[in-house]
């Protein structure tokens, strides 16, 4: 019993040595400051670059391409400082346009529109060796974004249901969620269950205003990020202005969590909402909002508490049937909200700004009492139990780009500046980062995240034309054994690569 004891300890301290030795060479002391492009790649023209995914095991990167025919490109990515386009995957034996991408364990999943979007869309799962097609699977109408859980064994999509020009077709909004280890058995789930709960969620900012839409058809998720234990996902609903929160495990919605309305009449949130100013300069305006309305979501635990990180771009619906858009010029405004309206509505001050026609009219008697633009020209950060918002980067993007010389786009003032749309978190040295690609100014902007309450600004990276995909390699899975960013930019196919020095 003694030998057999002894031998046991034994091994037990060798594996931990061995566990211990394995984590120690993955970690690399690495400045989160000092990220510079190290490689750059051309695959195309607008379309083309939109998300990138990487696989550990092929060295590969498999890139949305959709600028001439409808394909994923696969880039030898073992050298990132040399990468060459070497074989691509066609799209066309599975419908329209090919969305979102992403990898596990050695399979590539890839969410892929109908040819008519309001029909059901497919998620097409191939090796990455020889990408041979492995599954294919039935899931929600226009699935535009798509993810793995963690663990490999679910992967998700983000089904957003777009209605047709005429606003006749409207299909649900929904969430699939595909069980791997189960012959990737699919559960789709839509929101008609909370359509008795639309005034109080509309009462905290939730927004449902399509024309002649039921609940479910006006919900539009759009991105997903998964917990670390893969048991819990957060989705957000774009147009909607809020998140949906799911339980994995029953494959159940729990909650729907509206985000609410940013004030632009605080010091603190200062912007420029003129193109025609000739100047930029950020200034307050009062009775004037900015809805969240997130595009991409990422996920972070820290003291038990799980954050989402989010891309505030902002959205409209714009249709031959209905369009929600108009200037503040073409308003009429409430004299007691606005007394220097005739002032206000000039090019060089208001005028110029796009709001919705959907909120505002507080009292319905036909004037607007506040004016709520798109999207907030920020990235947040909320407790993902109930929603709360922590942290908000009011209008530092804003003021981080004007500081780089002919970096921010004047010309974009009137409608969502900078468009915070991509946003990532992963961990440099010893440090939690976030990378926020901001689509108007061709830049990243890369925050030191450790405390995700109050983060801190490190770097603006300039990169291609509409950054779209914002991929983070971490040094265990990287070809160069180093943490890397990869950014997709989707208006002139361009992908560039960057790399923090090593301390």
């Amino acid at each position: 019993m003694k030998r057999t004891f002894l031998s046991l300890s034994l091994l037990l301290t060798t594996l931990l040595i061995s566990c211990n030795k394995d984590e120690a060479e993955f970690f690399v002391n690495e400045d989160a400051a000092t990220f510079a492009e190290i490689g750059s790649i051309d695959i195309g023209d607008a379309g083309a670059a939109e998300i990138s995914a990487y696989d550990p095991q092929t060295k590969r990167l498999f890139v949305v391409n959709n600028s001439t025919v409808n394909k994923i490109d696969v880039i030898d990515f073992a050298d990132p400082t040399k990468m060459k386009v070497i074989s691509s995957i066609s799209m066309a034996p599975y419908g329209g346009a090919v969305n979102s991408v992403a990898v596990s364990n050695g399979k590539l999943a890839a969410a892929i529109e109908s040819l008519n979007k309001q029909e059901n869309g497919k998620v097409a799962v191939f090796n990455t060796a020889d990408y041979k097609e492995v599954k294919v699977i039935t899931v929600g109408a226009l699935p535009d974004m798509i993810t793995y859980s963690p663990d490999g064994n679910l992967i998700l999509t983000a089904n957003e249901g777009e209605p047709d020009a005429t606003y006749k077709n409207d299909p649900v909004g929904s969430i699939s969620i595909i069980s791997v280890n189960e012959n990737y058995a699919v559960t789709t789930l839509d929101f008609s269950g909370f359509a008795s709960q639309q005034t109080a969620l509309m009462a905290k900012g939730l927004r449902i205003f399509g024309l002649n839409a039921t609940f479910a058809k006006d919900i539009e998720p759009e991105y997903i990020a998964v917990a670390d234990d893969s048991k819990t996902a957060w989705v957000t609903l774009q147009e909607n202005n809020a998140i949906a929160k799911l339980n994995l495990e029953t494959k159940t919605i729990t909650a729907i969590l509206p985000l609410g309305f940013k004030d632009y009449g605080v010091d603190a949130n200062a912007v420029d909402i003129s193109d025609r100013d000739n100047v930029i300069a950020l200034s307050k305006w009062t009775n004037i909002k900015g809805m969240y309305q997130p595009d991409a979501i990422a996920f972070m635990q820290h003291a038990g508490i799980p954050y989402l990180f989010t891309a505030n771009e902002g959205d409209a619906r714009e249709y031959d049937a209905f369009s929600e858009i108009k200037r503040v010029s073409a308003l009429k405004l409430d004299a007691t909200a606005f007394p220097n309206a005739t002032d206000l509505i000039k090019a060089e001050k208001a005028g110029r700004l796009n709001v919705t026609t959907t909120l505002g009219d507080t009292d319905g008697d036909g004037d607007y009492d506040f004016l709520y633009s798109l999207g907030a020209r920020s990235f947040s950060v909320w407790n993902g139990n109930d929603g709360t918002l922590v942290f908000d980067s009011k209008n530092e993007l804003d003021t981080k780009v004007i500081a780089v010389p002919n970096l921010y786009d004047d010309t974009r003032s009137d409608d969502k500046s900078v468009e915070p749309e991509g946003i990532t978190v992963g961990t440099v040295g010893n440090k939690k980062v976030a990378f926020v690609g901001m689509e108007r100014v061709d830049a990243v902007a890369v925050y030191d995240v450790t405390i995700p309450t109050s983060p801190v600004f490190l770097q603006i990276l300039k990169c291609g034309d509409a950054p779209e995909g914002v991929l983070f390699i971490p040094a265990k899975n990287s070809p160069t054994q180093k943490s890397l960013l990869v950014v997709s930019s989707e208006n002139d196919g361009v992908i560039k690569v960057y790399k923090p020095n090593t301390l």
